[in-house]
């Protein structure tokens, strides 16, 4: 891979949108999730995810139209991104969690500002939170500024706290008061 383009957005590569988007949207629309504030419950598992694979960035994203908003973050101060940067809208596309062990020699990511400024990511991990109607609105991501590999128990571990994830939503998306 050649060297970074004083233009990061020249060779990067926005994530296409899933096929079946509009019902993708409105399984997140229906959790009544988007701009709350920060639950205890999320908080929790960010921050032990943090712990447990020594990752200085570790979020709970969503993803809607036109941005990935952080419904917890540990490690990182923004609230939001642009959907078209995010590496969470490449994850949303697979079922298995989306493993970039150097962004920098990723050719999706390489000139992606997220990677050549701030938060500088060159190791992602992003596993998919799947709604029970096989909706994925979001992801469980582990972000590193350096390049790192995951072993199949880490993954196994990165994939039951994104159930946990999934199933916290799920409960408390219950707990809403009817509109």
């Amino acid at each position: 891979m050649g060297a970074h383009r004083d233009c990061p957005d020249t060779a990067m590569k926005e994530p296409p949108r899933p096929a079946h988007e509009d019902d993708r949207l409105q399984a997140l629309r229906q959790l009544l999730i988007l701009d709350t504030p920060p639950e205890e419950r999320f908080d929790r598992l960010t921050a032990f995810a943090a712990q447990e694979f020594d990752m200085p960035i570790v979020l709970l994203s969503l993803i809607d139209e036109q941005r990935q908003w952080f419904k917890s973050r540990h490690g990182l101060d923004v609230c939001e991104t642009a959907r078209g940067i995010s590496f969470c809208g490449h994850a949303i596309l697979h079922d298995d969690t989306m493993v970039v062990p150097d962004a920098a020699r990723d050719e999706r990511f390489a000139d992606n500002p997220l990677v050549t400024g701030d938060p500088h990511i060159l190791f992602y991990a992003g596993a998919p939170l799947k709604m029970p109607g096989g909706q994925n609105i979001g992801t469980l991501c582990l972000i590193d500024r350096t390049p790192r590999q995951l072993d199949a128990i880490d993954l196994a571990i990165l994939a039951s706290l994104r159930d946990l994830a999934v199933e916290e939503l799920v409960r408390r998306a219950g707990e809403e008061p009817a509109a």
